[in-house]
């Protein structure tokens, strides 16, 4: 590996901060992770990740890089608890009102809390010999050197009880922080532009608590399958998630649009689950045992920053993972996005730190487009969402209504659909000639078979 440095740092230690600091290790003599919370022992949820009671979901792409980024992951996770599951065939995927065809595929994923998979990467990174993780510790904000233009290090405020700053000297800094970066006021104190922002109001509210797994749940509630995902479509868009979690639990999620919230209390949360288009969930839930409380978390807009579209910006600096790009995430993208971001980087430290935040912010945007264009297109087929709904989108989502219909019946397009939405291939993979073909035939023969139903019932 090329060496570009002997010192980087990285603001921030979820799991965006975990990934990029496994890429710099590569790279540098030295890496340390900034972090202002105190990081747990046991994989309890923390404040810096609000999240964090939540469903979660890493799809199927973001599990590989992680294996190659930390071989052994998978059985490791496992070793944990976690619950492996084969994403087209053990689940349960209901949308545009039917079921995607089950059978069984390549495609692995795991049923995994937040707090226990960012603490098995954090405890695998650490491990790495040039990885140095400081806690408790606010990056107050870069240090700018503005006769060579660029960013030499961060002052920080310890919060362990030093009332004192200090400054950090390092080649690199890369501001994992989250949604709520800093970066673009910090670049305009410095005398740079602030980044374009695209943002689409979706103003989305879930509610989540975790349950008893018990083995009849899978048998009897779920029909052998190991989870359920219901996704948002019409005519509601309530949607709801139920995934098999470590200690033999489920995470339960459900959520909704607008002034379409989900109750606070047990018993509209159960009779919220009750109105879901399709039973499995409530079934499951109805006589199970709750574990935790009812847990909300609100959503307001999803907001992706261009940085690759600025023409000035200083050298010694990145920004990466939530603060370039939050995705709804009722859609579970974020973390796999964060795990592609980490290839880039890696490629770009490669071929050396000249321009590295040019090219960056250029190869992060091409792996941000297609999860965001699937997440922005999605919401805008509901009414309650704000935004243009160009002739593309309408096309898109009306395509995409007909690819999903016709996947009920076919185990290839079923798998393929999936590939796409875990972000394994492009969505351009959804239009090819083949698959187009197979979508026109299915489509008319469900046509057919309608109109050969209708007739008998008249």
């Amino acid at each position: 590996m090329a060496n570009v440095g002997k010192h980087a740092i990285v603001v921030g230690a979820g799991m965006g901060g975990l990934l990029a600091a496994r890429a710099l290790a590569d790279h540098f003599d030295e890496v340390t992770l900034l972090e202002r919370d105190a990081l747990p022992d046991l994989p309890d949820p923390r404040k810096g990740v609000p999240q964090g009671r939540h469903t979660h979901g890493l799809l199927a792409r973001g599990r590989e890089i992680l294996e190659q980024s930390f071989p052994g992951f998978t059985e490791g996770m496992i070793a944990r608890g976690a619950v492996p599951a084969d994403l087209v065939n053990d689940g349960l995927w209901f949308n545009y009102g039917v079921y995607l065809h089950n059978a069984p595929s390549k495609m692995v994923a795991l049923g995994v809390s937040r707090p226990t998979l960012e603490g098995f990467v954090r405890q695998r990174l650490v491990q790495l010999p040039n990885i140095r993780l400081r806690e408790r510790c606010d990056v107050v904000e870069p240090v700018f050197d503005r006769p060579s233009g660029r960013v030499t290090g961060v002052r920080v405020q310890s919060k362990n009880g030093s009332d004192g700053r200090a400054t950090i000297d390092a080649d690199l800094v890369v501001d994992t922080s989250g949604r709520g970066s800093s970066s673009p006021t910090w670049l305009s104190a410095f005398g740079f532009a602030k980044p374009p922002e695209e943002q689409v109001t979706i103003n989305l509210g879930y509610m989540t608590r975790f349950y008893r797994l018990k083995p009849e749940h899978m048998a009897n509630g779920l029909h052998g399958r190991k989870f359920v995902i219901m996704g948002a479509c019409s005519p509601d868009f309530r949607f709801g998630a139920l995934l098999p979690q470590e200690g033999e639990r489920w995470t339960v999620t459900l959520g909704g649009y607008g002034d379409d919230q989900v109750p606070e209390d047990d018993a509209g949360f159960l009779e919220f689950a009750r109105s879901l288009q399709q039973p499995e969930i409530f079934n499951v839930i109805q006589n199970a045992e709750p574990l935790t409380p009812l847990t909300p978390y609100k959503f307001v807009s999803s907001l992706r920053r261009h940085y690759e579209k600025l023409t000035r910006f200083p050298e010694g600096y990145l920004v990466y993972g939530d603060a370039l790009c939050s995705f709804d995430p009722a859609y579970g993208q974020g973390m796999t996005v964060a795990c592609l971001e980490s290839l880039a980087l890696r490629e770009c430290l490669a071929n050396g730190m000249q321009g590295i935040a040019r090219r960056f912010f250029q190869m992060a945007s091409r792996f941000i487009e297609a999860p965001w264009q699937i997440v922005v297109g999605s919401d805008l087929q509901n009414p309650r969402v704000e935004g243009k709904r160009t002739a593309q989108v309408r096309f898109v989502n009306w395509y995409i209504g007909k690819f999903y219909r016709a996947a009920q019946r076919d185990a290839t397009l079923a798998a393929k659909f999936l590939e796409v939405a875990n972000l394994v291939q492009q969505p351009t993979a959804l239009l090819t000639p083949a698959n187009a073909l197979k979508v026109w035939n299915v489509s008319r023969d469900i046509q057919h078979r309608d109109l050969g139903q209708g007739r008998q019932a008249a």
